[in-house]
């Protein structure tokens, strides 16, 4: 790493500050991981961050690996009022995990677990993706909900609120946090439980990384696997109404064991589809039976029952398989777009309007996907944590993703069309799949405005002077 002077590291306020070789070179001094600035060999790929929309070049990375680094790191942007941000596994759509010209807190190589099978209980460090927890937890049979692709962090996931498979039966990945360590913007290190900082444990399951950064996370473990009933049911995209259909009236009956979700995509060229369609527009169920094997064919059944479909992909396969399977749908650094609804009721015109869209999805990365909550989630009160939307049926994710610069707005504009389209049927939106910059008008509709209110008490309380402002960010009002 060479030393250099800074004539415009950012601050806070937008302006700039100059910082000596000498002061950088005692806080590198500090630092047990590397600090890596513009150019040094591997700062290209130290700054990569899987939306390659986000192209940010912040004027120093900090790749801490351990609690003391992130201390370390957080005091000096504070003690010289600079501009940082924070990644953990750096799959945020927005790409908060990158600034411009600030500080970069790098969490990435933190990715300790360690798993209690007795007590069913792990601990996972900030830089831990789905894949790592999984990895770990399944040598015992024991999962925590968490989301559908491996390759997210488990730190932005946590902190937004978090569901996939498993939320049916075991409720939102925030429901399963047990406790936190947080270092809070005055370089505190808090344990953050019910029992130890109640408010700001409120905050950080849902309120996102408003109130300080988490090095430590405690996760309730449930049996699960190794082995699981799951996969896929394609079928051609002009049975995409009644499918949906018979999916919503299967579904409102289904165990909680059942995690599903509804989905469009272009066909792949999967060997296991006919030729003729692949790049043509396919509908499809995806499923995950987190119980018997046998009573999971049972419940299976009618839904495998429908129709004639182009391919059933359902059988008896590791957690771990069914959890990536989704992984290569989501490549590093394409450009991706994402909004969302929840909705609580589906009613045959929101269908109609969801099954509109079909034949217009524009990209071989382009996926609508909509997920059945329910469950575990309405077992908890609305205001139990900052993790919001208890009451919605569903969960629905417009996803885009391309490669060419050139189409950022007409397939920008594709994904906010078709969210337009489903705001009539909407109550609000998830907020890890708010896009970057559209975070300030969203983030108040993300939690409503009970919720909001408090986010902003706790923001007032570890956060006043907003340091930590690079996120879905709730603002201080002292």
């Amino acid at each position: 790493m060479g030393m250099r002077e800074f004539e415009t590291m950012v601050e806070t306020n937008g302006g700039g500050v100059s910082l000596s070789e000498s002061e950088l070179d005692e806080f590198s001094g500090q630092i047990r991981g590397d600090v890596i600035y513009e150019d040094d060999e591997g700062y290209e790929k130290a700054r990569a961050i899987w939306n390659g929309m986000i192209d940010e070049s912040p004027a120093a990375i900090v790749r801490c690996t351990g609690t003391a680094d992130v201390v370390t790191a957080l005091d000096f942007a504070r003690e010289h009022d600079l501009l940082f941000s924070v990644r953990g596994g750096g799959h945020n759509v927005a790409g908060h995990a990158l600034c411009d010209g600030g500080l970069m807190i790098d969490l990435s190589r933190m990715k300790g677990v360690h798993v209690d099978p007795d007590a069913r209980t792990t601990r996972a460090q900030p830089g831990v993706d789905l894949g790592n927890l999984d990895r770990e937890t399944q040598l015992f049979g024991l999962a925590t909900p968490t989301g559908i692709v491996s390759k997210t962090g488990l730190a932005g996931l946590t902190l937004g609120g978090g569901f996939g498979w498993l939320t049916r039966k075991y409720g939102f990945t925030a429901d399963n946090l047990l406790s936190a360590d947080v270092v809070t913007a005055d370089g505190r290190v808090l344990r953050a439980s019910e029992d130890e900082h109640p408010d700001l444990f409120w905050g950080i399951r849902g309120g996102g990384g408003n109130f300080g950064i988490v090095t430590s996370f405690e996760y309730q473990l449930h049996p699960v696997g190794p082995m699981v009933l799951g996969g896929l049911l394609l079928h051609p995209m002009e049975k995409a109404g009644e499918l949906l259909r018979f999916y919503r009236d299967f579904a409102a009956d289904a165990p909680e064991e059942l995690g599903s979700l509804f989905a469009m995509r272009l066909a792949p060229p999967a060997p296991f589809l006919p030729q003729e369609i692949h790049g043509k527009p396919i509908c499809g169920v995806i499923v995950l039976y987190a119980g018997d094997l046998e009573e999971g064919k049972r419940v299976l059944k009618p839904l495998r029952d429908f129709g004639q479909p182009l391919a059933d992909k359902v059988g008896p396969k590791p957690y771990v398989a069914v959890q990536s399977m989704l992984d290569r749908g989501q490549p590093d650094g394409r450009r991706y777009y994402w909004k969302s609804h929840y909705v609580t009721e589906l009613p045959d015109e929101a269908i109609e309007t969801i099954v509109a869209h079909g034949p217009t999805l524009p990209k071989p990365l382009t996926r609508v996907l909509m997920m059945q909550l329910g469950g575990a989630v309405r077992r908890r009160d609305e205001m139990d944590m900052a993790a919001s939307h208890r009451d919605a049926e569903f969960v629905l994710a417009i996803n885009n993703g391309w490669n060419d610069p050139a189409e950022d707005d007409e397939q920008m504009q594709w994904v906010r069309d078709f969210w337009s389209a489903m705001e009539p049927f909407s109550t609000g939106s998830y907020v890890n799949f708010i896009p970057a910059g559209e975070g300030r008008e969203g983030v108040g509709a993300a939690y409503g405005e009970e919720k909001y209110r408090r986010l902003v008490e706790i923001k007032n309380e570890y956060d006043p002077a907003n340091l930590f402002r690079i996120n879905q960010n709730v603002q201080p009002t002292v």
